[in-house]
C-alpha cells in the first residue's frame, strides 16, 4: 500500500528530514530549505482516514488504563459529525472548550470531517475572554462542559454530544452550545483548517487562520524528522489553547502512532513530567521551553523511551548535557507561520553539549524561506541584526481581521528574488544570521513579550484592568528577573474617589486573560512618569520595576521570614517565592497562585525547595495549600520526619 507521504528529490540534510537550506547569496541574510516532504496529494484528514483503514485496531489514544483504537475514534467522530451536521457547515468556526483527552481528539476529527474550522479555547477559558471572542468572531457554537461556558452559551440551545467520558482530563457532560454571534463578527477565510488566538493590542484577542496544506507540510517534516510511526507514543501535553497543540494532535493521527494525553498536574512539575514520560512510554514529545530547562539542570533520566523532544515557546538558555539520550530540537515559530519555522537539533554527543549558552534557532524547515530585514524590508548583510521575515509554504492564511493581515503580511519587495514566496510575515523578532546560516534569536522589536512561552501584548493586559470603572488607567511593563526570566508588573491609577487593591482587581482580570498574562505584581500609583513628549515613560517604569522590585502598596510588610520564631521552612518558602515573583512584599498568609504564581513558577518553586531542603513536594500538594505558611509546614514536617531520633 502507498505510504502516507511521498518524499521529493532529496537535498543535502542536516538532521533527519530537514534539508540544508540554500542561501540566496553568501552575503545576504536570506535562507530557504528545499520543498516540503509531502507532495500535497494527501491532506491531513486523509492521512488519518488512511491509517484507520490500514490499522483499525491500532491504538489511537492511550489515557492511563483507557485506550481507543483508530476505528473507535473514527466511529465516535462520525457520530459527533452527524449530530452537528445540520447546524454546523463547512467553513464555520467552532470553539472547542475541552482538555487533552479522547473527547478532544474525537471532536477535532469530527470537525475536520464536516469541514468546520477548529478553534481551540482550552478547558477553562476565562469567561469574559470567551465572551469577547464569541462577540468578535462568528463562532457558530462552543463545545464543552456547559458549566464552563459563558452565560449566553449556558442558556442557549444545547446539543448533547456522545463523546468518550474516560481519562484523566475528561468531563462527564459535553454539549454544543449555539448562540447568535455579534452583528459585526468576523468569519474564517476560505480554506481555513483551524484558527488560534494570539494576544491583541486592542485588549481583545486576535485570531489567525491556518490552511490544511500549511499544517500538512509541517506534519510531513515532523514525521520525517522524528520517525514517528505505528507503535510510537506521541505526547498530548501542550495547553489546548496554544497552536503547538495542533502539531501534537495531528502528528499522532497522521502517523499511525498513539496519542497520550497528559494529566493536568504534569504541566506544573518538570519531575512529574519526566515520570509521566517514563510511565506512559512516550517516544516523541513536544514541551514548552520553561518546562524542559529545569530538567536539563538535573541528571537526565536514563530509562526513558523518549527519543525526540521538540521544545519551543521561549528562548532556550542552555544546551542538553552529555547524559541526555533524546534528540532535543530547539524549535522557533509564530502561530502566523504554522507553529514551527526554524529548528536546531541538539544531541548529548555534541561538542557543545552541557554548555550554558543559548543555542541558535537554526535553519528553516522545508518549504520555508527566512529573511533578516532592515527597516526598509530588504535583506541585511550576514552578521547584521534585523527583523525576521518568514515566507513560503508554512504561512497562515492570515488573521480574521483583513486590516491586520494587510499590516503584518507583506508582499515581497520589488527586485528581491524569492522563488515560491508571494508574501512575508513580519514576526517583530530581532535575529541575526551569521555566515553559517544558523539563525540567532536576540529578542523583540516591539512591545510584545513572552511569558512562559506565550506571546502577550501588554496593551491587552492593560485593557483588562481598564474594564473596571474604578480604574482610571493601567500601564504594564515586562522587566526581567535576576535569573533572566520575564515577568509582568502592572501600574494602576484609581478613578476619582475609588479605593483599589491588587487583591480586589486580580479576580476580574483573570476572567479576561490567559494564566500567563496575569501580572505577578500590581502596584497602585497616583500618577505615571512622563517622558519629554508628555507620554507615559514605560522605559522608566520598567527600569524601576527591575531595579527596586518594590512591594505593592497593599502588601503585608516583608519581614516575617526573618522573625525569631520563623521556621526553616517558612524562611525557605517565603524567600523563594519572593525571588520568583520579584515581590519582596509577599507574606506567608498569601496563596501562591493568587500572589501571582503560575504553573511554570510552581515548577521552579518545587525545584528550589528540593535543592535547598532535600524535600520533594508534588505540584498538587503545593496547589492544595491555602497559603504559603501551609506549604512551609509541609516542608518542616517532612524534614523533621527524616531526622534520626534524638537529633
Amino acid at each position: 500500500m502507498t505510504q502516507p507521504m511521498t518524499a521529493r528529490t532529496a537535498a543535502p540534510t542536516t538532521t533527519a528530514g530537514t534539508r540544508r537550506p540554500t542561501p540566496d547569496s553568501s552575503t545576504l541574510s536570506v535562507a530557504r530549505a528545499g520543498a516540503p516532504a509531502t507532495d500535497g496529494a494527501s491532506g491531513v484528514l486523509a492521512l488519518f482516514e488512511e491509517w484507520t483503514r490500514r490499522s483499525p485496531e491500532a491504538p489511537a489514544v492511550i489515557d492511563g488504563a483507557h485506550s481507543w483504537t483508530y476505528q473507535q475514534i473514527g466511529a465516535a467522530a462520525d457520530e459527533v459529525a452527524q449530530t452537528l451536521r445540520d447546524r454546523v457547515r463547512p467553513g464555520d468556526l467552532v470553539g472547542v472548550c475541552l482538555d487533552r483527552s479522547a473527547a478532544l481528539v474525537v471532536t477535532a476529527v469530527a470537525l475536520a470531517r464536516i469541514g468546520a474550522v477548529y478553534l481551540p479555547l482550552g478547558p477553562r477559558p476565562g469567561e469574559r475572554r470567551t465572551a469577547a471572542v464569541t462577540e468578535d468572531l462568528n463562532v457558530v457554537c462552543l463545545i464543552g462542559d456547559p458549566e464552563v461556558l459563558p452565560p449566553r452559551h449556558r442558556t442557549a440551545g444545547h446539543l448533547p454530544l456522545a463523546l468518550p467520558g474516560e481519562g484523566a482530563n475528561a468531563t462527564a457532560t459535553v454539549v454544543a452550545a449555539f448562540a447568535a454571534p455579534g452583528a459585526t463578527a468576523r468569519s474564517a477565510p476560505s480554506g481555513a483548517f483551524y484558527a488560534v488566538l494570539t494576544s491583541g493590542s486592542t485588549g481583545r484577542p486576535k485570531a489567525v487562520a491556518v490552511g490544511e496544506p500549511a499544517l500538512g507540510a509541517l506534519l510531513g517534516w515532523y514525521r520525517a524528522t522524528s520517525g514517528l510511526a505505528p507503535g510510537d507514543r506521541q505526547s498530548l501535553l501542550i495547553g489546548v489553547a496554544f497552536d503547538p497543540h495542533l502539531l501534537e494532535l495531528w502528528a499522532g493521527l497522521t502517523s499511525g502512532a498513539a496519542l497520550v494525553p497528559a494529566p493536568d498536574e504534569v504541566r506544573w512539575d518538570p519531575v512529574v513530567l519526566a515520570d509521566w514520560w517514563r510511565e506512559s512510554a512516550v517516544s516523541v514529545g513536544v514541551a514548552a521551553t520553561p518546562m524542559v530547562e529545569p530538567l536539563l539542570e538535573r541528571p537526565w533520566p536514563q530509562d526513558l523511551t523518549l527519543r525526540h523532544l521538540f521544545v519551543g515557546g521561549d528562548r532556550m538558555r542552555r544546551r542538553p548535557g552529555t547524559d541526555v539520550t533524546a534528540t532535543v530540537h530547539n524549535a522557533y515559530g509564530p502561530a502566523e507561520a504554522t507553529v514551527v519555522s526554524t529548528v536546531y537539533a541538539m544531541h548529548g554527543t555534541d561538542s557543545a553539549a552541557g554548555t550554558e549558552s543559548a543555542p541558535p534557532i537554526g535553519h528553516p524547515l522545508p518549504g520555508v524561506t527566512v529573511v533578516v530585514a532592515g527597516p526598509d524590508g530588504r535583506p541585511v548583510a550576514r552578521g547584521t541584526e534585523g527583523e525576521l521575515l518568514i515566507g513560503g509554504s508554512g504561512l497562515a492564511l492570515g488573521y480574521l481581521d483583513p486590516e491586520l493581515t494587510a499590516r503584518r503580511f507583506l508582499a515581497v519587495p520589488a527586485g528581491l528574488a524569492l522563488p515560491g514566496v508571494e508574501r512575508l510575515y513580519r514576526t517583530g523578532d530581532r535575529v541575526r544570521m551569521p555566515a553559517d546560516g544558523e539563525l540567532e534569536f536576540l529578542g523583540r522589536l516591539d512591545d510584545q513579550v513572552k511569558i512562559s512561552g506565550v506571546r502577550i501584548e501588554p496593551a491587552e493586559v492593560e485593557a483588562a484592568f481598564e474594564q473596571d470603572l474604578a480604574v482610571l488607567g493601567a500601564v504594564v511593563t515586562a522587566p526581567r528577573t535576576a535569573d533572566g526570566h520575564t515577568r509582568l508588573v502592572a501600574y494602576v491609577r484609581a478613578a476619582a474617589g475609588a479605593v483599589l487593591t491588587a487583591d480586589a482587581l486580580l479576580p476580574a482580570v483573570r476572567a479576561w486573560l490567559p494564566e500567563q498574562a496575569v501580572p505577578s505584581d500590581v502596584r497602585i500609583v497616583d500618577a505615571f512618569p512622563l517622558d519629554a513628549n508628555g507620554k507615559v515613560d514605560r522605559a522608566e517604569l520598567t527600569r524601576q520595576a527591575a531595579a527596586t522590585a518594590e512591594p505593592r502598596p497593599d502588601d503585608v510588610p516583608a519581614h516575617d521570614d526573618r522573625s525569631a520564631d520563623a521556621t526553616p521552612g517558612e524562611r525557605l518558602v517565603l524567600s523563594a517565592v519572593r525571588d520568583l515573583l520579584a515581590r519582596p512584599g509577599t507574606s506567608l498568609t498569601e496563596n501562591f497562585t493568587e500572589a501571582g504564581g503560575t504553573s511554570l513558577l510552581a515548577a521552579r518553586l518545587l525545584t528550589v525547595i528540593e535543592k535547598e531542603s532535600g524535600i520533594r513536594l508534588r505540584a498538587p500538594e503545593l496547589l492544595r495549600q491555602p497559603d504559603l505558611r501551609a506549604v512551609a509546614l509541609l516542608v518542616d514536617t517532612r524534614r523533621a520526619a527524616r531526622q534520626p531520633a534524638g537529633v
